[in-house]
């Protein structure tokens, strides 16, 4: 290692080289690996230093910790023997896409903040409403636009929290949850939306798991009459989201 606090642009040009040909080489034999890790509960941890280490160690002894203890440690979700969850994560573009959005430092919370990560990402969710044939009041030049979520777990509460807010004409992010919501989900809805319905102040208890059809489909008029019957029997202002 070098004795500048940090790496130096040479270096980091070196390292990374070699880092992308490591992940070449992963992706190259994946598919040989076992998909899921042999490794035993706590193994991985007990290869580790039980306290922060207070000095640096060279990359080669980084390397061989990635090859001995990481990658044995691996669900390898790349794997085409991978058939659980959301398989096939990643890919060649949108790993070279998060490393230039790594080195670039992008920080997208405001327009001010990044334009081009605004401005892109806008005009990315115009394509696809056009791409899904949804109306045009979906495009961000009328009522739509909207952001790009992390994972199916934040987009899941994202869209709970703007169903609570229409139904409490935009009061609770104000007052708070002072009443009582609904959720209607099928037995097949991710278990994001439980998490979703306890982050967001709706409370598990009125989750409402309904049974699907032998097509694994719900029935819209069956959804819509009992939305109706709970708004009826609770009041206009109990309406469910």
């Amino acid at each position: 290692m070098n004795d500048v606090p940090h790496m130096t642009p040479e270096e980091f040009r070196q390292r990374g080289y070699a880092m992308i040909d490591e992940v070449a080489r992963y992706m190259e034999r994946v598919g040989d690996y076992p998909v899921r890790s042999q490794m035993q509960p706590g193994e991985v941890k007990a290869k580790l230093p039980e306290f922060a280490p207070e000095t640096s160690e060279s990359w080669e002894a980084i390397h061989r910790d990635i090859e001995s203890i990481i990658l044995p440690g691996l669900t390898h979700w790349q794997s085409p023997n991978f058939f659980a969850y959301f398989s096939a994560n990643v890919s060649g573009p949108s790993i070279l896409g998060e490393l230039l959005s790594a080195g670039f430092g992008v920080q997208g919370m405001l327009w001010a903040t990044s334009p081009a990560c605004t401005e892109v990402e806008t005009r990315v969710l115009d394509w696809l409403v056009h791409m899904l044939g949804l109306p045009e009041h979906f495009l961000s030049a009328s009522e739509g636009g909207g952001v790009l979520q992390d994972t199916a777990s934040s987009a899941t509460l994202a869209a709970l929290l703007t169903a609570r807010e229409r139904a409490s004409d935009w009061a609770s992010n104000v007052a708070g949850v002072d009443r009582s919501f609904v959720a209607y989900a099928s037995t097949q809805t991710h278990s994001s939306l439980e998490k979703a319905v306890m982050i967001a102040g709706i409370g598990r208890d009125n989750l409402s798991m309904r049974a699907v059809s032998a097509s694994i489909r719900t029935n819209p008029g069956w959804l819509m009459s009992t939305a109706m019957s709970t708004s009826s029997k609770t009041g206009p202002a109990s309406s469910a989201p």
